[in-house]
Parts: C-alpha cells; structure tokens; sequence
C-alpha cells in the first residue's frame, strides 16, 4: 500500500530533539527561533512537496536467525537473514526471535510442565510488516543555490521521512494490521515508543546491513515512491527509511555490538554473499 502525505499532516509527528541534535543547537532560545523558521519553511512548502509511505504486511515465521516471508505476490519465500547478539549479558537476542518459529505449537505448557520456564518465549506473531518512506527529492535538490536553505531542506527531509514512518506505523498498529486497535498514545509517548511492537530500520543497531535494502525491495518495489538503491543498499532520496515492523509484545530494540568471524561466515552463508562483501556491509560491527 502506499500513502502520499501532506506537510501539515506530518508535521505534528516530526521529532524536533533529532533536528535540534542535527544542527548542533543547545540553547533553548536558539531552538526557539529555529523551531520557527523551520515551521515557516513547511508551511511554504504545503502542496509543493510530500512524503510517502509504501508497506506490505506478510506471512512470516523465523527458522533459527532468519525470518521467511510468505506473501500472495511473490513467487516464493524470501529470507531475511538477521543477526544475534553474542556479547554482554543473556538473553542474546536476534529480531527472528520476535516471530513465530516455523512447525511449532504455540499452546504456553502446563505450569508444571518442564519447558513452562521458556513459554514466556515463545513469539505470538506469524506475520511481519515491511516499509519505507521517503520525501521528495525536491527537498534535496531544489534549494543548492542557498547553502543554509539547502541545509534546512536536508534535516527537514530526513524529520518528514521519519515522521511519515511514524504516522504509517500508528495507521499499521490501529487499522491495517489493527493488532493495537484500541490505542490511545499521544504523539509524545509515540516519539519516546510507547506503543506495542518495533520498528527496527535497516542500517540502525539491530539490522546494521544497509544491503538488506536489496531483500526488502524484493519484496515490496520501493521505486513505486521514487526509491532507488546504491551499490551498497544506500538509498535515494538520502530522506527516506526502510524497515520492518514486528508486533510482539514482548519485542525490543538492542544493539547488536560486535560479532565474531564465525557468525560472519554464517551470515555470508544465508545471504547468499561472499564473506568479504558482507566484512564490508558489517565493518562497524566487526
């Protein structure tokens, strides 16, 4: 599904405390004043320029440290390899841990049963959702005469592409999947993640390998909002935002840190890559 989104309808949902981060301000008055000039760029650019949304939601089961997506539109499954934690302390968790594993029975044991101690475990969901957002690449490409405008479009971009995953993921928990029908958050508890599920973006702690971008394009076509891939999965329009979205309740973000030669090669192995393509997808995390 893609969605087209108007400035005003975004801006409420845009996290200023990123933008203020982006500039280097720390000065509330400084803020102030840079609140509000921002504030009148968006009204000038009303109707000039949108953001979009494009998410498809997908039968999925983990098998191990991969999550296989199932849908009606693709010929056959596709695997998104994801990576576990293998530093600090238990549980080491990997994002296929939040989906239903393939061929196993998700009745929680008796109390007395054994395996009682791990049902609190078990992932209750056979379904993930697959996004990306993106702002117009007018708003990168239309103000280069100007150096501090060009600037402001930019880190606008960016807040708008993240704000439109913000409001498409509300619209996902409430409506589309509707597995959070009877939230109630403010805009403020959705910036701070109060709602139930994840939204881990590709390139960010816990999905580092920007080239899953490859695998999520796959599946979901991102050029149908103006996405196009590098070399390297990086996407353009630099303002945009891909990821999954997963409901579990007991889901978290984390930080991956630093794996070992073994995992590596692994990985390698299920994505289907040489091992020195993906040491350099995994640089930072080696």
């Amino acid at each position: 599904m893609i969605i087209t989104y108007d400035i005003h309808e975004l801006a409420p949902y845009i996290n200023w405390a990123y933008f203020f981060f982006a500039w280097q301000v720390k000065n509330e008055e400084e803020k102030a004043r840079l609140r509000q000039e921002a504030e009148t760029f968006l009204t000038q650019w009303e109707g000039h320029y949108h953001a979009y949304a494009l998410f498809e939601l997908f039968e999925a089961n983990s098998d191990e440290d991969d999550i296989v997506v199932r849908g009606e539109r693709i010929f056959q499954p596709h695997r998104i390899p994801c990576l576990r934690q293998q530093q600090g302390e238990p549980p080491y968790l990997c994002l296929s841990d939040f989906v239903s594993p393939q061929n196993i029975s998700l009745t929680i044991p008796e109390r007395n049963s054994p395996t009682r101690s791990l049902s609190h475990l078990l992932p209750l969901t056979s379904r993930i959702g697959i996004f990306t957002t993106s702002a117009d690449m007018g708003l990168e490409t239309d103000f280069d005469a100007d150096p501090y405008q060009k600037m402001m479009a930019q880190l606008l971009a960016d807040r708008l592409a993240e704000a439109a995953a913000e409001r498409m993921h509300e619209q996902v928990r409430k409506d589309f999947w509707g597995y959070a029908k009877e939230e109630q958050l403010t805009i403020p508890e959705m910036l701070v993640e109060k709602f139930q599920g994840i939204r881990p973006a590709v390139g960010y702690p816990s999905l580092p390998d920007t080239s899953l971008n490859f695998v999520l394009d796959e599946l979901i076509d991102m050029k149908q909002i103006g996405i196009r891939l590098t070399e390297s999965g990086a996407m353009k329009p630099h303002a945009s935002v891909s990821g999954l979205m997963m409901a579990h309740p007991q889901a978290r973000y984390f930080n991956l840190g630093k794996i070992g030669e073994d995992q590596l090669q692994d990985y390698a192995c299920r994505r289907g890559l040489p091992v020195e393509v993906c040491r350099k997808f995994l640089a930072a995390n080696l």
